[in-house]
């Protein structure tokens, strides 16, 4: 080794020896007696922030669930909740539509009850025909000799119990007739017997328009009454064959209605 040239005028501190061998963790070798600083290697990096990040990660998860949790329990809760309603509402629907179904069949009953007191049924004569319709007693039956579906005239016969054999002569309450001629042509007998006083007539209201009633001794020997009037092109006669009747009958033309 050289000697270290000196200065006359400095004083140099002595440098202790460093021992060779393995150095302390942490710090490089030292050979020649320098003093050399370490870099810490990346094993010994701080662990600090990925702790933190698990922690963080760790409450986002509990945040999540108890959330999650919260939400399925309020879920659950409305419903209940709506399924309660709901089966409230049906149960209201069932009891009104049950309530209107009881008042809607007594309804029925009474009508069918008070429908069953009244004395009277309707009779409906052909619609071609204008619909001739009126009132007889319910202990009348009624027999259609003719119905004009092939055209012609219409012929009905109505009576206590049975209705007797239909002929020109044989006595019935009522005779429902439509001639398929105009109303002077069916007339003209009938005034004749008026002017030969075997008849009286008189003229009433009858439905919508004013109709001939002929009282006294009808054709066919038949004593009775017959009510004639123009519906449509047609001539519409209702005729009672005897007197016993004619409470009834006169009942029934305030009852008549047709359609012109």
């Amino acid at each position: 080794m050289q000697d270290q040239p000196t200065n006359p005028g400095s004083i140099v501190a002595p440098v202790a020896p460093q021992p060779f061998g393995p150095s302390a963790p942490g710090t490089a070798p030292n050979f020649g007696g320098s003093v050399v600083s370490s870099t810490p290697s990346p094993a010994s990096a701080p662990v600090a922030p990925k702790a933190n990040r698990n922690l963080i990660e760790t409450i986002i998860l509990i945040v999540v669930s108890i959330l999650a949790m919260v939400f399925i329990g309020l879920f659950i809760w409305k419903y209940i909740e709506w399924d309660n309603v709901k089966t409230d509402i049906e149960g209201q629907i069932d009891a009104a539509v049950a309530m209107a179904v009881a008042e809607n069949t007594t309804k029925l009953e009474d009508e069918f009850t008070e429908r069953e007191k009244y004395p009277y049924k309707s009779f409906m004569g052909p619609a071609d025909y204008g619909s001739l319709s009126f009132e007889y007693p319910k202990t009348w039956n009624v027999y259609v000799s003719k119905d004009a579906s092939s055209g012609g005239d219409y012929e009905a016969y109505l009576n206590p119990g049975e209705v007797q054999p239909v002929s020109a002569s044989t006595v019935n309450a009522l005779r429902v007739i439509i001639r398929d001629q105009a109303f002077d042509n069916v007339t003209r007998t009938y005034d004749n017997l008026v002017r030969t006083g075997k008849l009286e007539v008189v003229t009433r209201n009858v439905g919508s328009t004013v109709a001939n009633v002929y009282t006294g001794d009808l054709p066919n020997n038949i004593r009775g009454t017959v009510t004639i009037f123009k519906l449509r092109d047609k001539t519409v006669m209702l005729q009672t064959d005897a007197a016993i009747f004619s409470d009834e009958y006169y009942r029934l033309l305030d009852t008549v209605t047709f359609v012109e």
